[in-house]
């Protein structure tokens, strides 16, 4: 267990490393304020770097890829909530409470496992419940790699260039009720 916590410490440590070198042009609207930052599990990696510093309040999966994903995130100014749609879903309550607050908050909209690009309900709950605004974030890479996992993940070189834009989001709840 010691050796184990021992290797997450280390490539967590490697891992913010890797995000910080990262370049980002954030391309935000005249409106942002804060609200829900809803991006798409593939772009995690940029959008964190995007966000950094910021005190942005997340929602991590409780997997083991999360605790890596956790505690590095962590070393880089988020605050960290463990749950995911399957696992520890009242978590998304903890979210809402930053919210009220005044504080941003972050969550892969098609969740820990998929499927990809189609948004789960936690999000849609999310700004509902909370009233605040939502944000989409969309990223643009210079040189990346793809995994060949469910959500085909970007993998930005260390020190390329990433664009992020920050878009208003209109949950589709919102536009089934007829609310603007």
């Amino acid at each position: 267990m010691l050796k184990e916590n021992l290797k997450i410490q280390l490539l967590s440590r490697v891992f913010s490393f890797w995000i910080q070198s990262l370049r980002i042009d954030l391309v935000l609207p005249p409106d942002f304020k804060p609200g829900v930052l809803a991006l798409w599990h593939q772009d995690l990696i940029g959008c964190a770097a995007a966000f950094k510093k910021k005190n942005v309040h997340v929602l991590v999966s409780q997997s083991h890829d999360g605790e890596l994903f956790s505690k590095s995130i962590s070393l880089l100014g988020y605050q960290v909530v463990r749950g995911s749609d399957t696992r520890g879903a009242l978590n998304v309550r903890h979210l809402k409470r930053a919210l009220e607050k005044g504080c941003f908050v972050g969550m892969a909209m098609d969740g820990p496992k998929g499927p990809p690009l189609k948004c789960k309900p936690g999000t849609l709950w999310l700004v509902e419940k909370s009233g605040a605004p939502a944000w989409q974030l969309r990223a643009e890479y210079c040189r990346f790699f793809r995994l060949k996992s469910w959500d085909r993940m970007i993998i930005p070189f260390p020190f390329s260039k990433i664009k992020v834009f920050v878009d208003y989001f209109e949950p589709s709840f919102k536009k089934k009720n007829g609310v603007k």
